[in-house]
């Protein structure tokens, strides 16, 4: 079949990679794709949320299958947009409806779904500007730190743990005034929940669920988990806290609840899904969820996929999941991010990437995010430029593997952490 993949990061180039490897793919296109998804399949000019130009293109090029990677399509319904027109109808999208989306487009959406589903999270109170002394009375109520999210999608920036409570009632009215735009007109307030995180992935067709490996990110720029949040720094998988005890936890108090809640709730849901967890004290509780794949953590769990990716994403499509099989890798994977000087904050780009033309060695995969093709050159167009990612006996091992291949590449204020995977080993 020909599949066309929407996206342009890291987690598309993995995904690509891992739709290559398979017997069933035909034509692979990347809309629009990078420097490295080129080297997968064939890269088109088209935003991943124009839709009127992705159906054209589909048509054009008999596409059986669109695999959306970011979140953007997904919640401005580009499910919703294939389903509804007759000419479109027979390609399969994975990724839930719009409806669905939600449970990463509104964090009120997700919360409140959450409740009703007697799935466990933090105590929280959803405010808006008409309901502000509402919220301040609830902050009264927690202890610090205060966590403050806008409830739409704010490009990874709308999420704020503060520990003074002034400083806390000052902020939400700031987010209320629109500190986040439309984003922060409705703010989640949270209890703080204290442990430590890790990145579930289902892969569902609305009925059944395979739960895909587990993986660990970090997103602070600094080392030790210090400084500014960004996209991610690095990723590795398997986790060693998240064994068979607490797997068996978040299956049966996380994941299938809220599969089978969506099911009830009619709200269409075909494709990836990510919990954002943390452990607290042996017990999982629900940060967030979102309606698509993690970056980093794609570029180390597609390593960890024993099985033919498009079999199991048919599977999606046509309902089948259930028959098939999914099993890990037995080995670990580390993924290490490198970035922009500057990163996350101003950066340039257009620098010359050095070293990729020479011998990687096996066991290692490069994946491309904010690389782009300039002549016979690669140079950096993002803040997040490389995932270099490696298997290992162990993460310890996989990550050492990582860092001897970074030791190789260069480009202008190349900046990596050292330390992915510090507090796991």
């Amino acid at each position: 079949m020909n599949i066309l993949l929407l996206g342009s990061g890291g987690r598309e180039h993995a995904l690509a990679a891992k739709i290559k490897q398979s017997a069933k793919a035909d034509k692979l296109f990347i809309a629009p794709g990078n420097a490295g998804t080129s080297r997968e399949g064939v890269n088109v000019n088209i935003a991943a949320t124009d839709f009127a130009s992705l159906r054209a293109f589909a048509l054009a090029n008999d596409i059986a299958m669109i695999v959306v990677g970011p979140e953007d399509p997904l919640v401005k319904g580009i499910y919703d947009f294939f389903a509804n027109d007759p000419a479109l109808q027979h390609i399969a999208v994975i990724g839930p409806s719009r409806l669905g989306a939600q449970m990463e487009g509104s964090k009120d959406f997700a919360k409140a779904f959450m409740m009703r589903h007697n799935i466990p999270t933090a105590r929280y109170k959803s405010v808006t500007a008409e309901t502000m002394g509402e919220g301040l009375a609830f902050l009264d109520t927690l202890r610090a730190p205060y966590v403050l999210k806008a409830d739409g999608l704010a490009a990874g920036k709308g999420v704020l743990i503060i520990d003074n409570p002034e400083e806390a009632k000052r902020e939400l009215g700031v987010m209320l005034a629109g500190k986040f735009g439309d984003a922060g007109k409705t703010v989640v307030i949270e209890e703080f929940l204290d442990g430590i995180e890790c990145s579930v992935f289902a892969l569902t067709d609305g009925n059944s669920y395979k739960i895909l490996p587990v993986a660990k990110d970090y997103k602070r720029i600094g080392e030790g988990d210090t400084g500014l949040n960004t996209g991610g720094m690095g990723a590795v998988s398997p986790v060693r806290f998240a064994g068979k005890s607490f797997m068996e936890k978040v299956e049966s108090r996380i994941v299938r609840p809220t599969v089978e809640g969506l099911k009830a709730e009619g709200i269409g849901y075909k494709g990836f899904l990510f919990f954002g967890l943390i452990n607290v004290g042996g017990e999982p509780f629900v940060i967030e969820y979102n309606c698509r794949m993690g970056d980093p953590e794609t570029e180390v769990v597609m390593l960890r996929i024993r099985e033919d990716l498009v079999g199991l994403l048919e599977g999606v499509a046509t309902g089948r999941l259930n028959e098939l099989a999914l099993t890990e890798d037995p080995r670990a994977a580390a993924t290490v991010m490198l970035v922009s000087g500057g990163y996350p904050e101003a950066y340039e780009k257009g620098k010359r990437i050095e070293g990729l033309t020479s011998g990687i060695p096996p066991g290692t995969v490069i994946f491309h995010a904010g690389a782009e093709a300039s002549g016979d050159e690669v140079i950096t167009s993002g803040g997040r430029v490389l995932a270099v990612s490696s298997y290992g006996s162990d993460i310890k091992d996989a990550l050492e593997q990582s860092y001897r291949v970074i030791d190789g590449l260069h480009f202008d204020k190349m900046y990596y952490r050292r330390d992915i995977g510090f507090d796991l080993q």
